[in-house]
């Protein structure tokens, strides 16, 4: 009799997890974050590939700073699709998308017409789909633990609640500065 409680509490346990993942994945009453007031808002995103962090700015003001993960072969600049590398160099913000494979995600406007052009010269794709964003749907339940690895495919990585965060800080046209 006992063992028959138990059975049921885990599988009730297990019901209730997959019924979790499931809304996560199908993005069941998520919000749109709004953009805070102004002189809230960053007016620059610097992102320190080696140190592993994202730190928003407005001025010479630190707003926040948050660790994060990036594409699964970090060392060096994105030069062609596939690469696993998080591109370096200075782009910005291109749009905002609140229904993300990806919990949300901000779009970094790579390639530049100077990284395309090299690719182009190399007879290669440049890639493109460079976000900010936090973990993919149906994952959320990893948090923090994503940090562990590298794991995105050249994106910034970072845990749902730090990407609302972000989101509601950072505006189309937001300069990104990535560094090695």
């Amino acid at each position: 009799m006992a063992r028959r409680r138990l059975l049921a509490v885990f599988a009730l346990a297990g019901l209730g997890a997959s019924g979790v993942v499931a809304a996560d994945a199908l993005q069941i009453g998520r919000t749109e974050p709004l953009l805070v007031p102004e002189p809230e808002r960053a007016d620059r995103i610097l992102v320190e590939k080696a140190a592993r962090r994202l730190t928003l700015l407005r001025g010479e003001t630190v707003l926040a700073t948050y660790p994060i993960s990036l594409g699964f072969t970090p060392t060096g600049h994105k030069t062609r699709e596939g690469d696993g590398r998080t591109p370096e160099g200075t782009y910005a913000i291109a749009y905002r998308n609140p229904r993300s494979v990806a919990h949300l995600s901000l779009k970094v406007s790579y390639p530049s017409p100077a990284d395309a052009s090299a690719a182009q010269a190399r007879g290669e794709s440049p890639g493109g789909d460079i976000m900010i964003h936090g973990l993919m749907n149906g994952f959320s339940w990893a948090g923090r633990l994503h940090r562990m690895m590298d794991w995105t495919q050249g994106c910034v990585g970072v845990t749902n609640a730090e990407m609302r965060e972000i989101y509601a800080r950072v505006d189309t046209g937001t300069p990104i500065e990535i560094r090695p």
